[in-house]
């Protein structure tokens, strides 16, 4: 044994062969510095981490019937917002007398502990840029906290979405928004139309996430429904693209344009893996035409190359490549069903009609990819069963998904300028026509293709069906084998 300076005792370190190693002293630890030790980690322990704040901000436009299911839900979270602001707009109905009801501090209990927020009603009423300004308005409230947390006026969150958009936008600083897995409300629905809608539109967006889920969770498009932005990332973006505001009216679609702009400068656009939220669905076919119409149009705006103008075309920018996915396969859609009907009609006409047990090989791929659909769906019920397996109800919900996609597309290059966000807060009031272009234009097609069929001599007749079915034919092979594919992939886990 030796004694160092301090008088305290030392004990040599040996080698693994048991000789000493000179002048290398290990000292005997000291008790008081081990209740020292111990009180030390404790206070550290006790030391408050470091919580990210949230705003959230509620764009609400004649929401009176929705705005008051919306707070509840976000005041049932398990993580709450430090804030939370409903910005009232060019509102008719009673949404700043039902919203004002709330107004006010809230403080609930958890399982992390006790929490609270406040609730701010702002009715800022004549606003000329509709969604964009109520957005911005907001942003200008909360841009001094580090997240702000978009929220339509409609959609209600699962009681730990947030917690979930917060812990994994913290969890990595390149991720510029977040959006959560978005899922239709189909509860308190009148009739057999608005059932019918509702049930493709939950299909529609159930494979609309799971693309996006199996693609690294890489998200496209960060829907306003209920998305989560880093404050940084917006004020990069107003930087970058010269913006005094992050939202901007030049697109029909504001959120797909912040996001292509948020991926832009440098970040990355994710959809959640676990945090979910039920969004309000089109009812009728009226107000499904208006907002579906709007989509594409300013999808197709933000792909198309050009300046039109304030918004440059980006058709290579990241984000839009499933964008182009989704409308080549549209236009596949249309061709094959176009070309089936006509030749179809014709071969009747000529008497040359022949059936082949090998047509019923597609459709029994599409109910099968249909039925992968549903099951994907977390949420899925007997209706999402129902129209993935009979088969005619997503058929005819595809023929309405074709109209909306042919009239974008005629809009766009028309060059007519209308207001889409007008047209379909009109079209929900249940007002407009527009909405049975489609149907109309199919009728004309097909009776205008009968008068010309008729008027052609039988042996061109002949050729053009001994031409078109081996066309058709190769499509449909092809069609059915991305089909096929696509129903049998892995989920990896995924619920959409």
């Amino acid at each position: 044994m030796n004694a160092d300076s301090s008088g305290q005792d030392t004990q040599p370190t040996t080698t693994a062969d048991g000789m000493p190693v000179a002048d290398d002293y290990v000292r005997t630890p000291d008790p008081y510095l081990e209740a020292y030790a111990h009180e030390f980690l404790d206070a550290v322990e006790e030391l408050p981490t470091y919580r990210p704040t949230v705003g959230c901000i509620i764009p609400a436009y004649n929401e009176g019937e929705t705005i008051s299911g919306v707070l509840d839900s976000l005041l049932q979270q398990t993580r709450l917002p430090d804030a939370i602001h409903v910005i009232i707009n060019n509102s008719s109905d009673d949404s700043v007398e039902v919203a004002s009801h709330y107004a006010g501090p809230h403080t609930r209990m958890t399982a992390s502990g006790e929490q609270s927020t406040v609730v701010y009603v702002h009715d800022i009423g004549k606003n000329p840029d509709k969604k964009v300004g109520a957005l911005n308005y907001g942003y200008s409230l909360v841009e001094h906290m580090d997240f702000l947390l978009g929220v339509d006026g409609d959609t209600t969150p699962e009681p730990d979405c947030v917690e979930q958009l917060v812990a994994e936008i913290s969890s990595d600083d390149r991720i510029g928004g977040i959006s959560a897995i978005y899922s239709i409300d189909d509860s308190a629905l009148d009739g057999p139309m608005a059932k019918f809608l509702i049930a493709g539109q939950r299909a529609q967006f159930s494979a609309f996430n799971m693309q996006n889920l199996l693609k690294g969770r890489n998200m496209a498009v960060l829907g306003g429904q209920f998305s989560i932005f880093q404050t940084q990332a917006l004020r990069d973006v107003m930087r970058e693209s010269h913006q005094r505001t992050p939202w901007v009216k030049d697109s029909e679609v504001e959120d797909s344009l912040l996001s292509l702009q948020i991926k832009s400068a440098g970040y990355l656009t994710k959809i959640s893996a676990r945090g979910r939220a039920h969004v309000g669905g089109m009812t009728t076919l009226r107000s499904l035409d208006a907002q579906q119409v709007k989509w594409n149009f300013g999808a197709i705006d933000l792909m198309w190359p050009g300046q039109r103008g304030d918004t440059k075309g980006q058709p290579l920018h990241p984000n839009l490549r499933l964008r182009w996915f989704e409308h080549m396969s549209m236009v596949v859609n249309i061709t094959t069903r176009f070309m089936f009907g006509m030749l179809l009609i014709g071969s009747v006409w000529i008497s040359a009609f022949v059936f082949s047990p090998l047509w019923l090989i597609p459709p029994f791929s599409a109910v099968l990819l249909n039925w992968r659909v549903a099951r994907s769906m977390e949420f899925a019920n007997r209706r999402d069963y129902l129209f993935a397996m009979l088969l005619a109800p997503a058929e005819v919900y595809m023929w309405i998904r074709m109209g909306h996609f042919v009239r974008a597309w005629l809009k766009f290059f028309s060059k007519q300028q209308t207001d889409n966000w007008a047209a379909q807060a009109k079209a929900e009031r249940g007002q407009g026509t527009a909405w049975l272009m489609p149907f109309v234009a199919v009728l004309v097609v097909f009776v205008v293709a009968g008068a010309i069929w008729s008027q052609v001599p039988l042996a061109t007749q002949s050729d053009a069906l001994a031409t078109g079915w081996p066309i058709l034919g190769v499509i449909t092979v092809l069609q059915t084998a991305w089909m096929l594919i696509k129903g049998s992939k892995r989920y990896r886990g995924f619920k959409a």
